[in-house]
């Protein structure tokens, strides 16, 4: 995970070698590229070569329980890392099911311009796990459970807190950390962001409601991730809230930690909250989605975006949301769930507080 020298240097073991959910994040990222730009060159070749051996590495860490007739992955530290050594992370089961499912699709696809070679029986199996996987579920609360027995835990949220809690790492035992409900950053919700359009809005809905307020987001991976999906669902102050999280974490030295550096993470979450955020830019399908709004406190946001070799000005104003083709072809594109052809200019009105979700 971390190295100056070319061998590990981060000193917690649970993490370096506990956090196996990277490396989905890793075949997830080749996904994001070839779906965003729209070049598969990378993915054909060198990227199948990374698929595939981050696949392999998934098929043999999983382990048949006889008991339940499923694959499941033990012994994880997932996204939150206040929790160690764990069974079956929901969002680690998740994404290794998705790594083996997208990577036998993808190889099948382009098998015949591909340099790295995988068995029939080796893609059949990738296939079963991923059919079989276990996924911790609550009916009765209709949420994805965060691991086996998070449930267990003394659950209350964060507003319980003193303030001289916080940060948790600063302040409390790990041993009090680890057997304690509060989450440092997005788990769960992180995999219902990696794959947003597999979710219903109920499901995003129960899930945010039931994990954030026990969240501290004590990483700076985590408020631009709950703004994203808090703007999805029209929680405009929330999403404000974490924006305004993500954005000024240094400066306002949220996490008590700014002396040892600047979060380029965080930053990052800047851009992503606004884009995928307030605007609602999706890529999902091979299609470039917008539903943009304004926080009542804003007069205005714009940003610029490239997208499959296209220049895109986008300008969100109280009354009006303006798309600019700036460079490259004309293409089709949807805003407010409707489908426009972007050629020059396209201004429509800006959807209202009353239209959203």
């Amino acid at each position: 995970m971390v190295t100056f020298t070319g061998i590990e240097c981060h000193n917690e073991w649970e993490i370096t070698f506990e956090e196996i959910h990277r490396n989905g994040a890793i075949a997830y990222a080749i996904y994001n590229y070839t779906n965003y730009t729209g070049n598969q060159e990378y993915l054909k070749k060198e990227g199948l070569e990374v698929l595939t051996e981050i696949a392999r590495f998934w098929a043999d860490r999983v382990h048949f329980s006889k008991r339940q007739n499923k694959y499941m992955i033990h012994g994880v530290t997932g996204p939150n890392e206040y929790e160690n050594n764990i069974n079956n992370n929901w969002y680690t089961n998740t994404i290794a099911a998705w790594v083996l499912r997208y990577t036998a699709e993808k190889y099948s696809e382009f098998k015949k311009e591909a340099t790295v070679k995988i068995s029939d029986e080796e893609l059949a199996k990738w296939t079963e796990i991923a059919a079989n996987m276990y996924f911790p579920i609550d009916q009765e609360l209709g949420i994805f459970v965060q691991h086996d027995t998070f449930l267990d835990k003394d659950l209350q949220p964060v507003a319980n807190l003193s303030p001289s809690d916080l940060p948790l790492n600063q302040h409390w035992s790990w041993d009090k950390i680890l057997r304690s409900c509060f989450i440092k950053q997005a788990d769960v919700l992180q995999g219902i962001y990696f794959f947003n359009d597999q979710f219903t809005t109920e499901e995003k809905r129960r899930n945010f409601d039931f994990y954030e307020p026990m969240t501290v987001h004590e990483s700076s991976l985590s408020p631009s991730i709950h703004a994203i999906l808090a703007a999805e669902l029209g929680m405009e102050e929330k999403a404000v809230e974490m924006y305004q999280r993500t954005a000024r974490l240094d400066l306002d030295n949220y996490n008590n930690d700014t002396e040892d550096g600047l979060h380029i993470t965080s930053m990052t979450g800047s851009w992503l909250a606004i884009v995928q955020g307030f605007a609602q830019m999706k890529t999902d399908q091979e299609t470039l989605s917008f539903a943009p709004f304004l926080p009542k406190t804003w007069e205005a946001y714009s940003f610029h975006i490239n997208y499959r070799n296209r220049l895109i000005s986008v300008v969100v104003e109280s009354d009006q949301v303006t798309f600019t083709l700036l460079e490259g072809e004309p293409f089709s594109f949807v805003v407010y769930n409707r489908t426009y052809e972007l050629a020059n200019t396209l201004s429509l009105p800006l959807r209202k507080e009353d239209d959203y979700v």
